[in-house]
């Protein structure tokens, strides 16, 4: 019986290049090493083992040569190997955000930039977002590893080299201070913040995912999806980041239209909701989301009047 191809995914933004399901024999004819690690499951659909790292990291440089042309793309052992189709969402839906404000067209080019608070060593929101709108981008981490390898995939992409500037934070407890100078000017802000508060969290977390991915149960604490210690978890969280970010963007009111970021944990939602208001920004969106088995959603915050808003130069 030949194997069945999934249907649409409905939950994913419709600009999604993966709305319909992964086509395997492109990926595979683009990227034949995925070959190793597609299987038909017994309803005759084509699929993965998405517990087994490798698979993951085959899947994604296979979507990342079909949809966004890039020839050349790894991260080390044990960096987090992000589902494309989530990260491309959140790049789509701040697409939206910023045509609301310019007559609902959105605005393409380099003029658009972004800043990628904890770009990871796998560059993807600044890849996306170049990609499918033209933007450029600066991308910033704490960790220098994570820096040298987007650097890596940079250069061994030509078309990325004037797209995407990079720089480490080199003070662990800042956000954008040392990062955003006083002549810079961000279209927005983006990030997927640590989720969880100590190292011991984030192991349960990803010992709770391998299991429930291949039904059995293990002790191992593998990290299966990879993440590093500085993208995994962090003193407070994702509350503390998310609500020291929100403290820093006060501090540069006028150069960002949108600071954004994701939000993870809904019960984060009215704390960081109060402190928004104690900061006194002038609009507060949040955008719902669905990560694949997970919901999740995007808070997106602005100090700018509307009539400023309408006025920002793309």
């Amino acid at each position: 019986m030949k194997p069945k191809t999934i249907t649409e995914k409905t939950n994913l933004h419709p600009r999604n290049l993966d709305r319909f399901g992964y086509d395997f024999e492109q990926l595979i004819k683009n990227c034949p090493e995925l070959q190793h690690f597609v299987t038909v499951n017994e309803h005759h659909i084509k699929t993965l083992d998405f517990s087994n790292p490798e698979a993951v990291k085959s899947l994604n440089k296979a979507l990342l040569v079909t949809h966004y042309d890039i020839q050349d793309w790894d991260i080390p052992k044990n960096y987090l190997c992000p589902p494309i189709p989530g990260r491309a969402d959140y790049i789509h839906y701040i697409a939206d955000l910023l045509a609301s404000t310019n007559n609902g067209i959105i605005p393409e080019g380099e003029t658009v930039q972004g800043l990628d608070i904890g770009i990871g060593a796998n560059c993807i929101y600044p890849i996306i977002g170049n990609s499918a709108y033209g933007w450029s981008f600066v991308g910033t981490d704490i960790d220098l590893k994570a820096i040298e390898n987007c650097s890596k995939i940079i250069e061994s992409n030509p078309k990325l080299i004037d797209a995407i500037s990079l720089q480490q934070q080199t003070e662990v407890r800042f956000i954008f201070k040392n990062i955003i100078t006083p002549e810079d000017k961000f279209t927005f802000t983006i990030c997927n913040p640590p989720f969880h508060a100590s190292q011991q969290e984030a192991t349960k977390s990803t010992l709770r995912k391998i299991n429930n991915l291949e039904q059995t149960k293990t002790t191992k604490p593998v990290l299966n999806f990879g993440g590093h210690n500085a993208e995994l978890w962090c003193e407070g969280g994702e509350l503390g980041f998310v609500t020291q970010m929100i403290y820093e963007s006060a501090k540069y009111p006028m150069q960002c239209l949108w600071f954004t970021t994701l939000v993870s944990k809904k019960e984060n939602l009215s704390s960081l909701y109060k402190t928004l208001n104690k900061v006194s920004a002038v609009e507060v969106k949040t955008i719902d989301m669905a990560q694949g088995q997970k919901t999740s959603r995007i808070v997106a915050w602005t100090f700018l009047s509307e009539a400023q808003q309408k006025a920002w130069k793309f």
